[in-house]
């Protein structure tokens, strides 16, 4: 692992597709975005959306930092997705052995959840501590490991769950925060390179993400012109996304509309002729 390749999967996790991602919630779910009573504008609904999106991808990025961070020291990873004795598909953040050992983590970005959010976060790290330990026995090990290692809401609680399932179950379990999980694998410096690249990666962003497509139209045209037809279609028909500015938040001057609007004309089907009409009338409203 180096600086590159840290930075390459945080973007790619966090930046990758979310001009896509975020046309299709507009048009899946209008109504979070939409409405007189929200005490924000379209740009700042927009802008608050998309933020809240990079933290989600973030945890994901971390969870692939992670795994190739176990990889690179010598263990073998598992499949993740496994399935239990009912049926359900049990998805597992890190599963990995070294050949006699095997280890799960469940991991998160921070420990910061309400009362409900613990408990279903404890019950879902034995629903998989049960399910595992019926293949490993004593050979398993699992780790509740949370990545920012300031907050630690509700340490004290999984601390005590933990230790009442390393007694029934007969496994080592632990709980652990930042470095911690590092300090245990033998390799510290790892924590210290992830928290370097992190700020160097940190500095590297705008103060603010971009919600304007046509900063540079031809881009997002390249993003956004195989977006599914159904999605077109929500988006050009619903009237209060383009009468409320949703729309031309999103696409200023219009230019990666009209981009869309040429891509739809060399499209030779009825569902491409009817995006056309709807875009072009759209276009003569609220552009010309």
């Amino acid at each position: 692992m180096n600086y590159e390749r840290f930075k390459e999967v945080l973007n790619r996790h966090i930046f990758e597709g979310e001009k896509r991602d975020l046309l299709k919630k507009l048009a899946e779910r209008p109504e979070r975005f939409i409405g007189l009573f929200r005490p924000t504008k379209p740009g700042a609904k927009i802008l608050q959306h998309l933020l809240q999106s990079h933290e989600i991808r973030f945890g994901d990025a971390i969870e692939e930092l992670i795994t190739e961070i176990i990889e690179d020291l010598g263990y073998k990873n598992l499949p993740k997705n496994i399935k239990n004795s009912e049926g359900d598909t049990l998805s597992i953040d890190q599963y990995f052995t070294n050949g006699t050992t095997y280890y799960f983590i469940e991991q998160k970005v921070r420990d910061d959840h309400d009362s409900t959010k613990k408990r279903g976060q404890i019950n879902n790290f034995e629903k998989k501590l049960e399910f595992l330990h019926k293949s490993h026995g004593r050979n398993l090990i699992g780790i509740m490991y949370f990545i920012d290692p300031d907050l630690r809401k509700n340490q004290n609680f999984y601390v005590e769950k933990l230790r009442e399932f390393s007694n029934f179950y007969g496994v080592e379990l632990h709980l652990f925060y930042g470095r911690e999980l590092f300090e245990y694998f033998n390799n510290p410096q790892i924590w210290d390179d992830l928290i370097r690249w992190l700020k160097r990666w940190k500095d590297e962003l705008p103060e603010l993400p971009e919600v304007n497509f046509d900063e540079n139209p031809e881009e997002s045209f390249e993003e956004i012109k195989e977006l599914e037809i159904r999605y077109w279609r929500k988006i050009l028909q619903n009237d209060k996304l383009w009468e409320e500015g949703i729309i031309h938040v999103l696409f200023g001057s219009g230019e990666a509309l009209r981009l869309i609007l040429e891509f739809f004309k060399q499209q030779h089907s009825t569902p491409y002729r009817n995006l056309e009409r709807l875009l072009e009338e759209r276009l003569k409203r609220y552009y010309d």
